[in-house]
């Protein structure tokens, strides 16, 4: 049997993760994250998850809020690099631990560089991410050139 493209099948909850999408942003953005930042923890999630479709959404909407190519193409890496701001490691960091759900781990984050309205924020966005990574996956959401 072929997926089901369940942001279709049931309206009525897509509608509810949309609106839980827009506050985790709000949040976001009222705790001083601007929304480069947004974008690229949106982003780093998705690209842990494997969902093509979210890459390219977040992608072209960070180069909107001005991301540049350079730190896009080390995004994957961002540890590695140079590229990125103590907050910006920080809530990058907090994502993917989000993301990965581990047992117990050491912090791979600097807690330091976030409010605790931050990191609520920035653990929200990872959250709301990995509902809509899965939506697109789950659902085979199309990404043609």
């Amino acid at each position: 049997m072929a997926r089901v493209n369940i942001s279709k099948k049931h309206p009525d909850v897509y509608k509810k993760v949309a609106e839980l999408s827009k506050a985790a942003e709000e949040a976001a953005l009222a705790a001083g994250l601007g929304p480069r930042l947004i974008e690229l923890v949106k982003i780093r999630v998705s690209q842990m998850n494997g969902c093509a479709f979210c890459c390219r959404l977040h992608t072209r909407d960070a180069l909107k809020f001005g991301e540049t190519a350079d730190r896009l193409a080390v995004l994957p890496v961002w540890w590695e690099s140079q590229y990125f701001s103590s907050t910006e490691q920080a809530a990058l960091g907090l994502a993917e631990e989000a993301t990965r759900l581990p047992g117990r781990t050491d912090r791979q984050w600097d807690s330091d560089a976030l409010t605790e309205e931050q990191v609520s924020a920035v653990t929200w966005i990872a959250l709301v991410m990995n509902t809509w990574n899965r939506v697109a996956v789950l659902s085979e959401y199309r990404v043609a050139p």
